[in-house]
C-alpha cells in the first residue's frame, strides 16, 4: 500500500491548476511512489502513466511532429476532448520533453505530473520551455514522522519539547537512533535486518553512481569524480578549502566547481554558505558541506555520533528553507541558521553554557529565535530535540 508523503499537502491544492507539477530529488527518496500516489488520487479515467526509463516508453516522445506524439497517447487510451492526465516518470531521460509539454498544455489544456532526479538538468531543460506553466516541488528522504508511519508505528509525537518526559522520550530514542543510522531512503526504512539496510545503502550509491554520474554526466575521468564523492562524504559538517581540494584530486578549480554543482544538482550533497547580510560575501567564504540523507553517510564514513546528528539535523532543516552557518574568526559559530532567523545549534548533551552563547550570538545578529538541538534528554529551556524538527 501506497504511504502518503508530507510532500502531498503541499502539491494537493494544484492538482486542478492548469500549470505542470514537476517533483525532482535525489534518486530513490520515493519519487515513482509519489507520482502514482497522485494518479490513484485521480478520480478521471482518462489518465496515463508511463516511466521513461523505459525505453519504449520514450519512444513516444521521439518524433518531430508533436501532432503525433498527441496520437501515440491516443493509442494508449487518452481523450484529448475531455479533461487528461498525463505522468510521466523520470523526465530528464527525454531531451525534448519540456517542449512537447509546453505543446500539450497550450493546445489541450493536459494536466501534466512529472518526476526527474537531476534539478541540475530538470532546471536548465525548463527554465524557458515552461517558464509560467510549471510549479517545481522537491522530495527528500523521510523525516522522522514519515520514517513513523513507513515503520506503522503508533507512537505519537509530542507537540513540543516542553511535553517530551523521560520516559516519552525513552520510547522515542530507539526508533530516532535508527532513524539516525540508517537514514530516510524509504526502502531502507521497510527493511527488517540490518544486513539488508546496508546492502540497501549500498546498492543506492552504486545506482546513483550508474544512473547519473555515468549515464547523465558525461564526465571524462569518472574515477576523480569517484573519488570527490568519497572525500566529501568524510569531510561532511567541514568548510571546503577549494583551491586545496583541486589540488588533492589533481584537477583545476573551475572542474571541481562544476562536479561541485552536479553533485548539488542531483541532491548528493548540500553545499551551505556562511550567514551574512551580503550575498557577495557569502559567496566569496568557504561553503560546509552535508550529504542528503545520515543513512548513507554512516554506512560510508562512519562518522562520530556528533557529525551524523549534525547531517541529520541538516537533512531535516533543508526542507524548511534556506540553510546558513555561522562563524567567527575567533572560531566561535552557530551550527545552522534558517531562513536568516533562527539559530540552531546542534549538541548530543546541551549545557547552560551552550544555550547562553547561543542566546547572546543570536542578540548580536538580529535573529528572531535560537534553539539548541540535543540528541539526548535535557530538562534545560530552549532545547529541542531532533526527532520534533
Amino acid at each position: 500500500m501506497l504511504k502518503e508523503r508530507l510532500l502531498f499537502k503541499r502539491i494537493e491544492p494544484y492538482l486542478d491548476s492548469k500549470e505542470a507539477i514537476v517533483i525532482t530529488g535525489m534518486r530513490r527518496t520515493g519519487k515513482t511512489s509519489l507520482l502514482q500516489f497522485i494518479y490513484n488520487r485521480i478520480k478521471s479515467a482518462n489518465k496515463l502513466f508511463l516511466d521513461l526509463e523505459n525505453p519504449l516508453n520514450q519512444k513516444y516522445f521521439e518524433e518531430l511532429d508533436y501532432e503525433r506524439i498527441k496520437s501515440n497517447l491516443e493509442i494508449l487510451g487518452l481523450n484529448f476532448s475531455a479533461q487528461t492526465y498525463l505522468f510521466l516518470d523520470e523526465i530528464q531521460l527525454t531531451k525534448n520533453l519540456p517542449s512537447v509539454i509546453k505543446y500539450l498544455i497550450d493546445h489541450y489544456k493536459v494536466k501534466c505530473f512529472l518526476t526527474g532526479s537531476a534539478s541540475f538538468y530538470l532546471k536548465n531543460l525548463f527554465t524557458e520551455s515552461l517558464a509560467g506553466r510549471k510549479y517545481l516541488f522537491e522530495l527528500f528522504p523521510l523525516t522522522f514522522p514519515e520514517f513513523l508511519l513507513f515503520k506503522e508505528s503508533k507512537l505519537t509525537l509530542p507537540k513540543n519539547s516542553r511535553l517530551v518526559t523521560p520516559s516519552i522520550f525513552e520510547k522515542i530514542a530507539t526508533l530516532y537512533e535508527e532513524y539516525i543510522q540508517f537514514g530516510g531512503f524509504p526502502e531502507i526504512v521497510l527493511k527488517k535486518s540490518v544486513s539488508e539496510k546496508k546492502k540497501s545503502l549500498s546498492d543506492i550509491f552504486s545506482s546513483f553512481f550508474q544512473a547519473e554520474v555515468l549515464r547523465l554526466g558525461d564526465f571524462k575521468k569518472n574515477k576523480i569524480i569517484r573519488d570527490l564523492m568519497i572525500i566529501l562524504m568524510e569531510r561532511i559538517g567541514s568548510k571546503l578549502d577549494i583551491q586545496r581540494l583541486a589540488q588533492e584530486l589533481g584537477i583545476a578549480r573551475p572542474t571541481l566547481y562544476d562536479y561541485l554543482a552536479f553533485l548539488e544538482g542531483t541532491y548528493f550533497i548540500k553545499l551551505i554558505r556562511p550567514f551574512s547580510k551580503s550575498k557577495d560575501v557569502e559567496i566569496r567564504k568557504m561553503p560546509k558541506v552535508y550529504l542528503c540523507d545520515s543513512g548513507l553517510a554512516n554506512h560510508f564514513a562512519k562518522l562520530n555520533d556528533g557529525l551524523l546528528f549534525e547531517n541529520n539535523v541538516f537533512q531535516n532543516l533543508r526542507i524548511k528553507g534556506e540553510v546558513n552557518y555561522y562563524q567567527r574568526k575567533s572560531g566561535l559559530e552557530i551550527d545552522f541558521i534558517l531562513n536568516q532567523s533562527t539559530a540552531y545549534e546542534v549538541k548530543i548533551t546541551p549545557h547552560t553554557t551552550d544555550i547562553n552563547r547561543l542566546r547572546r550570538i543570536s542578540k548580536e545578529l538580529g535573529l528572531k529565535k535560537f534553539r539548541v538541538v540535543a540528541k539526548k534528554y535535557s530538562s534545560l529551556k530552549n532545547v529541542d530535540y531532533g526527532f520534533l524538527l
